[in-house]
């Protein structure tokens, strides 16, 4: 199935969760992960599944000031 992560196309297997599609995208935490602009406890990731057309953001903090 196609989802986007961070408006990229990703291929990933039916019946994924958003822990895999994490694991697809090589971001490196610190993060926290939204699916369809609603945020996701990380507790959930391995628990949320994904369906065809998913949008995944994966959004590190910003420091400075």
């Amino acid at each position: 199935m196609k989802v986007l992560i961070n408006r990229t196309p990703c291929e990933l297997p039916e019946g994924a969760t958003l822990a895999q599609a994490v694991a697809a995208s090589l971001v490196a935490p610190p993060f926290v992960a939204a699916l369809n602009l609603q945020f996701v406890p990380k507790t959930q990731y391995d628990q949320t599944p994904l369906a065809e057309g998913d949008q995944i953001e994966l959004i590190a903090p910003v420091v400075g000031g």
